[in-house]
């Protein structure tokens, strides 16, 4: 009877280990197939972005993540993406005929995503981005598993935007970052008011002011190296890239309100040109008064600066007499 009991008890045990494994294998949808964060033992050091023939990596070397193995990445953007890879989670699942209009109806084509540990491959998935749903993507483990919505919870954004491999997003957000004794010259063109218009010239230390009709006396010098400190370090908020190729086009062919052109010691020239922004794309919509649209010649892209950041530079050339 004992024997009995005890191998009924041992028999229970293991179906009730089985099923357990079972389930746990299986819920919500196969974890095999709907398992999307990363698990690392310490920290994800390697992201692997593939699409249509082309890669970007972010890679973690000693405390800096870089792109490609070369320049250093914006770190908010890396911890963002970070983020993303260890919370990210399943909203609902993604029924055939959905994905068959959103997806592959557009001809939509994924981001394959690797994220490692050391040499380690921690998870491997695709995303498929899309307008369809708040969250701007649909995510697969792999081509044949079920599709999903994801997300992070409590993050109500677009973490499809996270997996680009646009190379300019991944790199700070920096117009200027030139310490005063890199700088040799400076102007700033005020296309609004010519007349406040001013250049700067740096020779050893010793600093030259000048407008239009030539070099000026009676300033404060104090001023002048106050001004250049400025260009230490000048942030853009955001890339423009949601804008299309024809509103380019138009805000490109306005008028800009200022260009900034500074030129280092080694020859480096970059010019700065910043275009009014509207609030909206309805015909009531007024100039905004906090942001504006900025682009360099060392990039083809739009980008969106604040007032306050950028207000330190756009002096007008009185500011630099005693008041």
């Amino acid at each position: 009877m004992n024997k009995i009991l005890i191998r009924s008890v041992f028999l229970f045990i293991v179906i009730g280990l089985f099923l357990l494994i079972l389930f746990r294998s299986r819920l919500p949808f196969g974890k095999s197939n709907s398992s999307f964060a990363s698990e690392p033992k310490e920290e994800i050091t390697k992201i692997e972005f593939s699409e249509s023939g082309k890669k970007l990596t972010l890679e973690k070397k000693r405390e800096s993540w870089l792109i490609n193995g070369k320049s250093e990445a914006r770190k908010s953007g890396v911890l963002y993406i970070l983020r993303i890879l260890n919370e990210i989670k399943i909203k609902s699942p993604v029924s055939p005929e959905l994905f068959e209009s959103e997806i592959s109806g557009k001809n939509v084509i994924p981001v394959k995503v690797k994220v490692y540990e050391k040499r380690k491959l921690l998870k491997t998935f695709l995303v498929y981005k899309t307008e369809s749903n708040t969250y701007g993507n649909i995510m697969k483990i792999k081509e044949a598993s079920k599709p999903f919505i994801v997300y992070v919870p409590g993050y109500e954004g677009d973490i499809g935007s996270g997996f680009t491999l646009n190379e300019p997003y991944w790199q700070p957000y920096t117009v200027f970052n030139l310490l005063p004794s890199e700088i040799a010259s400076v102007k700033l063109e005020n296309l609004s008011d010519t007349t406040a218009s001013f250049s700067i010239i740096n020779r050893d230390h010793h600093f030259f002011l000048s407008d239009a009709a030539g070099k000026l006396t009676g300033w404060d010098s104090s001023l002048v190296v106050r001004y250049i400190s400025y260009f230490a370090w000048v942030p853009f908020e955001s890339w423009a890239f949601q804008i299309g190729e024809a509103e380019k086009k138009s805000i490109e062919a306005q008028k800009p309100l200022y260009k900034i052109t500074v030129i280092t010691h080694t020859g480096r020239k970059s010019t700065l040109t910043l275009w009014g922004k509207l609030t909206g794309k309805s015909s009531t919509s007024e100039i905004d008064s906090d942001r504006l649209f900025g682009k360099t010649e060392e990039k083809d892209e739009l980008f969106i600066m604040r007032y306050f950041d950028i207000d330190p530079l756009l002096k007008k050339r009185s500011y630099f007499f005693p008041q």
